[in-house]
């Protein structure tokens, strides 16, 4: 198949970026596409992560943080320590992306990765950039930079307009994970 890969965004403070993007994988991979999906930022796991792991070796994850806080709860070791797992996860990324083994590769949580500091915006715009051709790429994550805006071919932004937190409902397994 002859295509060229596009950019895609799912930004905003909504409910369901990191769904949305699971969902595009799930099609794209009963389409016959090779999937591989980053998670940055996350190391809990979801009902996502269980349903993926029935799809391997056409959907692939990758997951490489340590520590379980949110950014406004870490110690300044920690958000150092989150820092240099973000930069060598992106590293290894990068190289798996340029062997063309994935034709959908979803960078989940990219953009929050950013716009903490953890890895710098000129090198991810870098990587959106000069991405191989072929390659359909997705990023997701709140406060998605003007560049990458930019940059991208689809942008859709998420609102919340209600939620069940707002009322003091944790989160439910198999619903909000």
């Amino acid at each position: 198949m002859n295509r060229t890969g596009l950019v895609h965004i799912y930004t905003g403070e909504g409910k369901g970026k990191t769904t949305a993007a699971v969902g595009l994988g799930l099609r794209a991979c009963g389409s016959g596409l090779k999937v591989l999906l980053v998670q940055f930022l996350k190391s809990a796991a979801t009902g996502e992560l269980e349903a993926i792991k029935r799809l391997e070796p056409d959907f692939k994850v990758i997951r490489g943080f340590t520590c379980k806080k949110f950014s406004w709860d870490m110690t300044g070791e920690e958000l150092e320590h989150t820092a240099r797992e973000a930069a060598e996860m992106f590293e290894q990324v990068k190289a798996v992306v340029q062997t063309g083994q994935y034709e959908l590769v979803i960078l989940d949580e990219i953009l929050g990765t950013v716009s903490l500091d953890f890895l710098p915006l000129e090198t991810v715009l870098d990587f959106v950039k000069n991405k191989p051709e072929k390659v359909e790429l997705v990023m997701t994550g709140r406060n998605a930079h003007k560049a990458f805006v930019e940059a991208a071919d689809y942008v859709s932004e998420i609102k919340a307009v209600k939620h069940p937190y707002e009322k003091g409902m944790a989160a439910r397994k198999g619903i909000e994970y």
